[in-house]
């Protein structure tokens, strides 16, 4: 059992090691099918919930309405430039052509729920985002979270029909790696964990 239970956690840390962020440019197709599509939202799934609240939601943005992503993305430009040129307008509506899964992940941040504040509510969202990442990296699939100004604008929040308690976090993007480059290199645990009491440095 404990020759089992190593192997497990080998592989586990090989898994986490190896996920890099890939931006959404060299993702190509083929994306992940409806069963890969599956075992990555149950993935997410097994994040913790306090009180099984739920507070979260991923909502994909499939082929056909990206066009209409790209739209909103143009809209949103406009909210925060009015004079934003044709380049600027195109490079906006690009953005949404480009993973070939995209997920929206929305976020119940506001309402009277005290027992679960907000912090809670993101922290348990942002497992499960990485619980997806892994998973994908696990069947070979590059991916990413991206965000932007875009995010909290209004035209954003119509296209995706957000309530009035929610908010956008970021986007999901998975694919394949059409370019495999390395990644930076991960901090040194030093950086960020104390034993309290002792003197940091």
């Amino acid at each position: 059992m404990a020759h089992t239970e190593t192997d497990t956690v080998m592989w586990a840390d090989a898994l986490m090691q190896s996920r890099r962020t890939v931006l959404p440019k060299r993702l190509v197709g083929p994306g992940p099918d409806a069963h890969q599509q599956g075992l990555m939202l149950r993935a997410a799934a097994a994040a913790p919930d306090h009180g099984q609240r739920l507070p979260w939601r991923l909502v994909e943005v499939p082929a056909c309405e990206r066009v209409r992503l790209g739209d909103a993305f143009a809209q949103a430009l406009l909210e925060r430039d009015p004079h934003a040129n044709a380049r600027e307008l195109a490079q906006a509506r690009e953005k949404a052509l480009r993973a070939p899964w995209l997920l929206l992940a929305v976020c119940r941040t506001r309402g009277d729920d005290p027992e679960v504040p907000p912090a809670e509510r993101l922290i348990s969202l942002g497992c499960a985002t990485q619980n997806l990442l892994l998973m994908a990296s696990a069947m070979g699939f590059g991916s990413a979270i991206t965000s932007g100004k875009a995010l909290s604008s209004a035209a954003l929040r119509q296209f995706f029909s957000l309530h009035e308690q929610e908010d956008a976090q970021c986007f999901i993007n998975v694919g394949t790696v059409s370019e495999a480059r390395s990644g930076p290199p991960r901090p040194d645990i030093g950086r960020f964990f104390q034993v309290l009491g002792t003197p940091t440095t």
